[in-house]
């Protein structure tokens, strides 16, 4: 059998807890946001991030065909028979990312 003291001990706990949690979900109701203002904030941070995106998939688009060329250069020095599969290849990816960057920017009106 419990004692006395130890019941008192355990409601005066029990009672800290549901005021803490009164007291979390009373500020959290307080602090709530209209959920438009959020979607929009969200849509203008993320519309201010495809300049950069963009820029950087240039880049990328330039960095690639650098290291296309010199592969391209290459494999023609050596004389190997599959050296026009491989500048297509090379080619086609640098053309893809700067058409994707090019669509993007369009399709979302940036």
């Amino acid at each position: 059998m419990k004692s006395v003291r130890a019941i008192i001990q355990t409601k005066k706990i029990l009672f800290a807890v549901s005021a803490t949690i009164c007291l979390m979900l009373t500020c959290m109701y307080a602090m709530a946001q209209d959920g438009n203002a959020g979607i929009n904030e969200a849509n203008t941070k993320v519309r201010s991030y495809f300049a950069a995106g963009t820029n950087l998939m240039y880049a990328v688009g330039a960095i690639v065909g650098l290291i296309g060329a010199v592969k391209v250069y290459q494999k023609w020095n050596s004389g190997d028979p599959d050296t026009g599969k491989v500048a297509a290849a090379w080619f086609g990816s640098c053309v893809f990312l700067v058409i994707v960057a090019t669509v993007i920017r369009s399709f979302f009106g940036v």
